[in-house]
């Protein structure tokens, strides 16, 4: 699982700046790749965030 999410970081920013050099060009290509990479940030965060919880059962 750990594995996905860094694969994540990668894939989704990738994804992000193609989708957005389709639609809006070189400046739509910038925001799609920081908005693939804030989306893959915000998941690896939450899964730390679960990872974490889940460790620290009493």
């Amino acid at each position: 699982m750990i594995a996905a999410g860094c694969f994540g970081l990668i894939v989704l920013p990738l994804l992000g700046l193609v989708a957005g050099g389709l639609l809006g060009g070189a400046q739509g290509a910038r925001w799609g790749a920081a908005a693939g990479f804030t989306v893959a940030a915000a998941a690896s965060a939450a899964v730390g965030y679960a990872l974490v919880k889940a460790g620290r059962r009493d």
